[in-house]
């Protein structure tokens, strides 16, 4: 299969020249792999059933042979034998040498299981599904660096929504892309009963039932892009699913979906207002990939199309992945805002040199006139001498054209957008 460049190629690039080491997390069949390989000179892999023992055994007796190896050496998959962390950083130390190893992981690791943190020798950098740029779905007209250089733009996506459907319900794992519809289905129906029936298990070696997960991913599922507290996931399983559950079961479930990188809460953005409203500081969830979402909702891309507001939802996802992707690249976050007062961004972009944007996400363009009004309002509530203004305010659609409005507000196809 003909290599796709990822947006982390740059990224794992730099960080090796400035590290002994990169670990790449992130969830599994995302191409974390695919990407490290495609740098790496050698490259020993922990889920070989038919290798894993003898590579227990070396680890017991002279764990440095399973470094040995032209470098950048590949240890896929390093927290199925943790101990290897503290051999690498130890080689690491002894021959004080950059890019020495790139390190994957599907799951996060109890770091008691590890003597040393790795701080200054290993980089962690995460990589999620393909966003559309990558994918080929976006043209890549618009950058997010033009936003924040007030540029002006202009571009058109012919992107309709029966097709957002499809390329929402698809996927954006790399072998799902190019996949027919029936195919992709296939995939996605293979890849959430793994995290069922397997993975849900093996994460931290407590067993946990399927029945239970399937319905808190379906809680989520109806809930995503929102705020959802676990409690509110218990009354939400208790109304639609008529059954009890405990908070506490709802928690641990959750934290098991964290450490497979399959759920990850997009925090709240705090600055300091003009007025005296309470900011909210829950955080909003979301999966991995969207495509999770109406999987377990049952929706095909007709179905979505019937259902317009669980659409929009499920397509803010897909913006909020998209532009955690991009704002990667360029170094900085995307959190949410939320206050007492109604305000709110679906998505704030904050540079780690302080420059800031704030953005709506509307599948249609009726919405475009609303969501410019709601953005430059919540503008004028944030105290701006102290936060400095934004570098741009935007919104975000489906499809049509890129322009910058009047107002100054920018409105950008998701399918013209890249990092």
């Amino acid at each position: 299969m003909k290599y796709r460049p990822r947006l982390a190629d740059k990224e794992l690039e730099r960080n090796l020249k400035a590290f002994g080491a990169v670990l790449i997390e992130g969830p599994k069949w995302c191409g974390k792999t695919t990407t490290a390989e495609h740098i790496s000179k050698s490259a020993i892999y922990f889920q070989n059933e038919d290798e894993f023992s003898k590579y227990e055994g070396i680890m017991e007796y002279k764990p440095s042979l399973l470094l040995d190896g032209e470098n950048p050496r590949l240890i896929d998959e390093w927290q199925m034998i943790p101990r290897i962390w503290d051999v690498i950083r130890f080689d690491i130390d002894r021959r004080s040498e950059k890019g020495l190893y790139v390190l994957t992981g599907s799951t996060t690791v109890d770091e008691t299981e590890i003597k040393h943190s790795g701080a200054g020798r290993i980089k962690r950098m995460t990589m999620g599904t393909m966003s559309l740029f990558e994918s080929g779905d976006s043209d890549g007209s618009v950058s997010l660096t033009d936003l924040f250089e007030n540029k002006d733009i202009g571009s058109e996506s012919d992107t309709t929504f029966e097709e957002m459907a499809y390329i929402i319900t698809r996927g954006g794992w790399p072998d799902s892309i190019d996949s027919d519809p029936e195919v992709a289905y296939e995939q996605i129906d293979g890849y959430c009963k793994t995290i069922l029936k397997s993975d849900i298990h093996t994460v931290d070696g407590i067993k946990k039932d399927s029945e239970r997960m399937f319905q808190i991913m379906r809680s989520l599922s109806r809930n995503i892009s929102t705020s959802i507290t676990d409690t509110k996931i218990v009354a939400d399983i208790e109304h639609f699913e008529g059954t009890k559950i405990h908070v506490n079961t709802v928690k641990n479930y959750v934290s098991a979906l964290k450490k497979l990188h399959v759920l990850y809460e997009l925090p709240a953005w705090s600055p300091k207002l003009r007025s005296k409203a309470t900011i909210r500081t829950s955080p909003t969830r979301h999966f991995c990939d969207p495509a999770i979402a109406a999987y377990f909702l049952g929706a095909s891309a007709n179905n979505l199309m019937d259902d317009p507001e669980t659409y929009g939802l499920i397509f803010e996802s897909l913006v909020i992945r998209d532009l955690r992707t991009y704002v990667q690249g360029i170094g900085g976050q995307v959190y949410h805002y939320r206050d007492s007062n109604g305000m709110e961004a679906d998505a704030v972009i904050h540079l780690k040199d302080g420059r800031w944007g704030l953005v709506e996400v509307k599948l249609g363009q009726s919405k475009v006139e609303e969501a410019s009004s709601n953005l430059l309002k919540l503008r004028n509530t944030i105290d701006l001498e102290i936060m400095g203004g934004p570098s741009f305010l935007a919104v975000i659609t489906c499809n049509g054209y890129a322009y910058k409005r009047e107002d100054g507000v920018y409105v950008v196809p998701i399918t013209c957008l890249k990092n």
